[in-house]
């Protein structure tokens, strides 16, 4: 008996070919909305936290507390951090090494074109250049203590994405006015601005900026990532020491790699609901859309439904067959709206690739997305065609024969 009504309930919305398409549109449209903006924020929450294990959970990171714009990019001298700064941190039980990093937006000219990009002054010491090199050499060499002259740029410079004619090895780029001479390309990092960064030797860049013994920013590693909360604390009471900062009004602030993730995902958690919520919206027109298709449908079979009472079907045989074409209205909806949201996220996530330069923004098509949005769809369907359901059933048999 299940089975003849699902095969009527398909019968029926095939007879209604039109009316079920337009019946379904608000469906597809906001389950391709949702399918798609869940899936590409899925997919950068996958990116963004692969930059963070390459970080790595053993990091301490010492900024100026209410930076505005790039980093080093003018804030006044008494929340800069220095060399000194550096120093304390190093000796703090528990932190393995800590090296600082400089970085500014510089003018940077190449075959008689300039534009802006962000330099790094990096650490050449071994012991602190592995606390702050996040960067892998591709092609090329990498910096060495006290190599003045030369850089390592990233892989947009010999894409012509920087300049309009490649940059490549054994080139000459001047920066502040100083000629460099390009060693190395940096593996493709993903991001338009670290894919189009340099980076020099920092006591280099000292010498071209002026910088004295400031720094942009503090990296910290630490011996036993367990420990990483007290070693934070202990950094922050040591620097307050040395600053003459009470707590609560300090200069700068101390976050582990952890924290910062956390932030983001906090963040990022919530503008993708209310995405989601505004995308819904449409699920909720929908919804209304299968319940008036269902209630003219019952108004227009009311004596088939009396036929079909009078030959001995009861009152839940009704009531399921509705509830088959409302929900079949809604997983159809759904399936179609799940290959139109992937194919909107895989359009956006190519754009982002070829365009942009980026690969950050990635389609993310995991089962649950899929399942979900399906089993959501068919929810809908079903709960939007329960009233009319129960409408049809409740219909008497005499008075259902005589309606015209």
């Amino acid at each position: 008996m299940i089975n003849d009504l699902f095969i009527l309930a398909l019968k029926n919305i095939r007879k209604r070919g039109v009316r079920s398409w337009l019946t379904m549109i608000g469906i597809f449209i906001g389950i391709a909305a949702v399918v798609a903006l869940l899936s590409i924020g899925q997919g950068l929450q996958g990116a963004i936290e692969k930059q963070f294990e390459d970080i790595g959970s053993d990091r301490i990171i010492i900024e100026e507390r209410g930076v505005q714009g790039p980093p080093g990019s003018g804030t006044s001298k008494s929340t800069k951090l220095t060399e000194k700064d550096v120093e304390t941190i190093r000796e703090i039980n528990g932190v393995k090494s800590a090296a600082g990093i400089i970085m500014k937006t510089a003018k940077v000219e190449f075959d008689d074109e300039i534009n802006f990009v962000f330099v790094f002054g990096l650490p050449q010491d071994p012991d602190e250049k592995s606390v702050v090199n996040f960067f892998d050499v591709e092609q090329g060499v990498d910096l060495k203590e006290n190599e003045g002259g030369r850089a390592v740029v990233g892989i947009r410079y010999t894409e012509a994405k920087v300049f309009e004619k490649e940059a490549n090895i054994g080139d000459k780029i001047k920066i502040e006015g100083e000629d460099f001479k390009i060693i190395g390309i940096l593996e493709r990092v993903g991001n338009p601005f670290d894919d189009s960064a340099i980076i020099i030797d920092k006591e280099i860049m000292k010498k071209i900026y002026d910088t004295g013994d400031e720094v942009s920013v503090i990296h910290a590693k630490v011996e036993n990532v367990e420990e990483i909360d007290t070693v934070k604390s202990e950094i922050e009471r040591k620097l307050r020491k040395v600053k003459g900062e009470k707590e609560g009004k300090e200069t700068f602030q101390v976050t582990t790699a952890e924290q910062l993730l956390q932030s983001f995902t906090t963040i990022f958690g919530i503008v993708q609901a209310v995405l989601v919520g505004i995308a819904a919206i449409s699920l909720l027109v929908g919804g209304i859309g299968i319940a008036n298709t269902m209630y003219t449908s019952v108004l227009e079979r009311t004596k088939e439904i009396g036929i079909m009472k009078a030959i001995g079907a009861k009152n839940r045989d009704i009531m399921l067959l509705f509830l088959f074409e409302s929900g079949l209205l809604g997983i159809a909806g759904g399936l179609i709206g799940v290959v139109i949201g992937l194919g909107l996220s895989k359009t956006a996530e190519y754009y982002a690739t070829v365009s942009l330069g980026t690969n950050l923004l990635q389609a993310s098509a995991s089962p649950w997305i899929i399942f979900g949005a399906l089993s959501f769809s068919f929810v809908i369907g079903t709960a939007s065609g329960m009233l009319p359901a129960l409408q049809a059933s409740r219909l008497k048999p005499v008075e259902a024969l005589r309606h015209e």
